[in-house]
C-alpha cells in the first residue's frame, strides 16, 4: 500500500522536507468473527495477539522500518534530542523517609538511566550508595520497583523489574553490609512489601502458562516470606480460587500489631473493596468492611485496636473515619468536604491531609481526633505531595510543583508549624518567562471543564502557535499541575501546552469519576474534544497546528476522538492505548478495567463499547491527522496487540486516502512507559519531530 506524502515547507527560505513515498507492510487478514449479542465483529488481525510467533516479529520489524526511516529524514530529529539531552541534564532528588539513624533518598545526576538509591546519617552526612540500577544490565533497562525496610532498618526487600514489565522479583539486602542475601521471590505483581518481625507478606500470581508478557492474570495470592528461607518455603497467607480475578494486597501498621489485607473484585464491575484485619499472633483475618460494593477504603493509620480509615462510603469526595474495633461503630473524623481528599497520613502524632480545590493543592494538619491546628502554606497555586512519616517524626518533607514551578522539596517542621526550603533543583528554567493560565470552557452538555494552559509569555492569540492538547479522563485518576523539563524546549519553540481535566478523574471526587465511566465514556470525549474547540475559538491554535496525546487509557481517548471529530488535529499520539475495547479483559491484568469501562460481556455495556471502540470505528477512506502510535514489546499491563491491530486497521482503511503518515513507533525491551532515561528522551525526540514536520514547521 502506497500514498504520497507532499513536500513540507519547513523555513521560509529553502528548507523542506523531501516528497516520500512511504510504503505500509502488507498486514495479512485471517477469516475471523466473534459473536456479541446478537452482532457478528470480524477481527482479521487476531493473529497479532501472539507477541511469541515469528510472524508477529515480522511485522514489528517491518514497521519500525518505515517508521525510524520515515523519522531519521526529518532534519532537526537530532537537535531536538540534544536540546531535549540539554534540559533534562541536571540532578534530580526525592524527598527523603527515615528510617533509623538513615536518611533514604533517589537521585538521578542527570542522564542517569535509572535514579540511584542513597543513604546517608542525620541530613549532613555523608550519602552512600544502596542500590545504583544501572549497574544491573547492560542497557540501562532493569528498574528498582520497589524497596522496604524491615521496622529496625535491618534488612530491605528489593524488587527490580526487567524491560520494563510489570512483573518483579524480589531479593533480601542485608542493610548492615549492603549486600544481597540468597533470598529470590518470582512471580510478584500487584504487591507491595509488608514487612512483620523477620519477614514480610507480598502478593504473586502462579507462574503464567503461555506468554508471561500476555496471558491472562488470575489467582492473586499472599503468601509470607521469612528471611533466609527459599520461596517454596513461603507461608500461603490467602487466596481465593472461587473469584480468580480479584486483587489481594496486604499491609502493616508502623508497630507490626496488624496486617491489613484489602481485597478487591474490579473483574466484576465493582469500583470499591473490602478490608480485613489479622492481628500479630493470631492465623485468622477478621472483616472491617466484608462486603465488596464500589465503595473504597484505606487504612491509614492503628490507634491503639482501633484504625483510621480513608472512605468514599456515602461521602463522594471522601473522608476520614476511626473504626472501633470493640463496638464495631465508626466515627467521623475528617468529614467530607466540599473538595476532594487527595490523600491522608499520619506522622509525629498528626493527621495530615491535602485536598483538591480546582485541581491545586490544600494541605491541612490535624490532630488524631480530628481538630484542625494549621493549614500548610504553599508557595502558590500548584500540587504538593509527600508529608508521610513514622510516629516519632519531629518533621515532614513534601514536594511542590507546577506547570512553571520545578520539584522542590520542602521541610514541615510539626512544631513551629513552618516550612523551609529543603532542596531547590537546579534546572536551567525561569519561571517568569512563562505563564500558567486556569479556563474552565463548557462541554457538549454544558459542563464547566478545567484545563491548564502553559506558554511563553508574550504569545499572540493568532490561531498559529503549535499546540498539544493532553488528556486522560479514567480510573478516578486526576491530573494536577506539574513540572516537565522534556516541555521546556517545545515551549521555547513558541509551543502551547495544554491539560484538560476530563470527567472520568478525580478532579472533583467520585462524582466526577462517575460522570466519566462505563456507559458515560462519551462524556470524556465529548469533554476532549471541546476543549480542542475552545483552543481554535480563543485562537490559541488551529487545526493545522493542534496534537492530541494521552497514554493508555489516555491513548484510548486519542484514538476515539480520532475517529470521531478527525478533522479537529492536524496531529495525533496515541501511546500504549486500550484500542480493542471488546477483548482488553483477555490479556494481563485488562479484566481489572471492567469497573471503569464495563464488559463486552454484558449487552448494554457491548453496545457503548462497540461505539466508540478505537479499533472498531476506523472509517474507510477516512481522512485522519498524521498519527504516530507508540507501544513497547514488554508492555504487560495494555498488551501491545492493542496498538498493533489499531495501527493495521487504520493503514488498510486510511493510508490509500490519507495525505498523513499513519505510523506505530514500537520500542524494544520497553514496558508501559520508558523503561530508561535514554529512551524517554528518544520517544521524545521523536515525538517533536514528527509533530513538527507534519504541521510544517521547523524546530529552530
Amino acid at each position: 500500500m502506497k500514498f504520497k506524502l507532499m513536500a513540507m515547507s519547513l523555513t521560509a527560505a529553502s528548507l523542506s522536507l523531501s516528497a516520500q513515498e512511504i510504503t505500509y507492510p502488507q498486514t495479512k487478514k485471517i477469516e475471523h468473527t466473534d459473536e456479541y449479542h446478537g452482532t457478528k465483529v470480524a477481527d482479521p488481525y487476531r493473529w497479532l495477539e501472539d507477541d511469541r510467533s515469528d510472524e508477529t516479529a515480522a511485522w514489528v520489524k517491518a514497521q519500525n522500518e518505515v517508521t525510524f526511516g520515515y523519522l531519521n529524514k526529518i532534519p532537526f530529529k537530532a537537535k531536538i534530542f540534544a536540546d531535549l539531552e540539554k534540559a533534562y541534564n541536571y540532578p534530580k532528588y526525592s524527598a527523603p523517609s527515615k528510617k533509623g539513624e538513615y536518611f533514604y533518598f533517589y537521585k538521578n545526576d542527570g542522564l542517569q538511566n535509572q535514579a540511584v538509591l542513597y543513604r546517608q546519617k542525620g541530613l549532613n552526612g555523608t550519602p552512600e550508595v544502596v542500590i545504583d540500577p544501572n549497574k544491573l544490565s547492560t542497557d540501562g533497562t532493569t528498574r528498582l520497583a520497589a524497596f522496604s525496610l524491615s521496622k529496625d532498618g535491618g534488612h530491605a526487600v528489593v524488587g527490580l523489574s526487567k524491560g520494563g514489565s510489570d512483573w518483579q522479583e524480589y531479593g533480601v539486602m542485608d542493610m548492615k553490609t549492603l549486600s544481597m542475601l540468597s533470598d529470590k521471590v518470582e512471580w510478584v505483581k500487584v504487591s507491595g512489601a509488608a514487612w512483620q518481625g523477620n519477614g514480610f507478606y507480598y502478593s504473586r500470581y502462579p507462574k503464567p502458562d503461555g506468554s508471561a508478557l500476555a496471558s491472562k492474570n488470575e489467582n492473586h495470592q499472599v503468601y509470607f516470606h521469612t528471611v533466609g528461607t527459599p520461596q517454596s518455603a513461603d507461608r500461603l497467607v490467602y487466596k481465593d480460587s472461587k473469584n480468580p480475578q480479584r486483587f489481594h494486597t496486604v499491609g502493616t501498621t508502623e508497630d507490626e500489631q496488624y496486617a491489613i489485607l484489602s481485597i478487591s473484585d474490579r473483574g466484576k464491575g465493582k469500583d470499591g473493596n473490602g478490608v480485613w484485619v489479622l492481628k500479630k499472633g493470631e492465623t485468622k483475618f477478621t472483616p472491617i468492611k466484608e462486603e465488596i460494593t464500589d465503595f473504597s477504603y484505606g487504612v491509614i493509620d492503628n490507634i491503639g485496636a482501633d484504625f483510621l480509615i480513608e472512605t468514599n462510603e456515602d461521602a463522594p469526595n471522601s473522608k476520614v473515619m476511626l473504626f472501633e474495633t470493640k463496638t464495631g461503630k465508626w466515627k467521623a473524623i475528617l468529614p467530607e468536604k466540599p473538595e476532594p481528599l487527595q490523600g491522608a497520613g499520619t506522622a509525629g502524632g498528626k493527621l495530615f491531609a491535602t485536598y483538591s480545590k480546582d485541581v491545586t493543592t490544600r494541605a491541612y494538619v490535624y490532630d488524631l481526633s480530628g481538630k484542625l491546628e494549621n493549614e500548610v502554606a504553599l508557595p502558590s497555586l500548584g500540587s504538593a505531595s509527600g508529608f508521610g512519616g513514622e510516629r516519632g517524626d519531629s518533621f515532614v518533607f513534601y514536594t511542590f510543583t507546577s506547570f512553571n514551578y520545578p520539584p522542590t522539596i520542602f521541610r514541615y517542621d510539626i512544631a513551629s508549624k513552618k516550612s523551609e526550603v529543603f532542596r531547590e533543583p537546579e534546572v536551567a528554567f525561569k519561571p517568569a518567562e512563562y505563564e500558567t493560565k486556569q479556563v474552565f470552557y463548557p462541554s457538549k452538555d454544558g459542563t464547566k471543564i478545567p484545563a491548564f494552559i502553559t506558554y511563553k509569555k508574550g504569545l499572540k492569540l493568532d490561531g498559529s502557535n503549535p499546540t498539544i492538547l493532553y488528556g486522560y479522563g479514567g480510573f478516578n485518576v486526576s491530573l494536577p499541575p506539574s513540572f516537565s523539563p522534556t516541555r521546556i524546549p517545545f515551549l521555547n519553540q513558541g509551543g502551547v501546552y495544554v491539560q484538560a481535566n476530563l470527567r472520568g478523574g478525580s478532579e472533583y471526587g467520585e462524582k466526577w469519576h462517575e460522570q466519566g465511566m462505563k456507559l458515560k465514556k462519551q462524556n470524556v470525549f465529548d469533554d476532549f474534544i471541546a476543549a480542542a474547540e475552545y483552543l481554535i475559538k480563543e485562537k490559541y491554535t488551529s487545526p493545522e497546528k493542534l496534537a492530541i496525546q494521552g497514554g493508555s487509557n489516555g491513548g484510548l481517548l486519542v484514538g476515539a476522538v480520532m475517529n470521531q471529530r478527525p478533522e479537529l488535529f492536524k496531529v495525533a499520539f496515541p501511546a500504549v492505548g486500550v484500542m480493542d475495547m471488546l477483548r482488553f479483559h483477555k490479556f494481563t491484568i485488562g479484566w481489572n478495567w471492567i469497573a471503569d469501562y464495563g464488559s463486552s460481556d454484558n449487552a448494554d455495556e457491548f453496545k457503548a463499547l462497540y461505539a466508540y471502540s478505537p479499533l472498531h470505528n476506523i472509517k474507510e477512506g477516512g481522512k485522519y491527522p498524521a498519527t504516530m502510535i507508540t507501544t513497547a514489546d514488554h508492555d504487560d499491563r495494555v498488551v501491545p496487540a492493542h496498538s498493533f491491530k489499531y495501527a493495521a486497521e487504520l493503514q488498510a482503511k486510511a493510508g490509500a486516502s490519507s495525505a498523513n503518515p499513519l505510523l506505530i513507533r514500537i520500542d524494544t525491551n520497553s514496558g508501559h512507559g520508558a523503561s530508561n532515561t535514554k529512551k524517554a528522551l528518544e520517544t521524545q525526540a521523536d515525538i517533536y519531530a514528527f509533530m513538527f514536520a507534519n504541521m510544517g514547521l521547523v524546530w529552530k
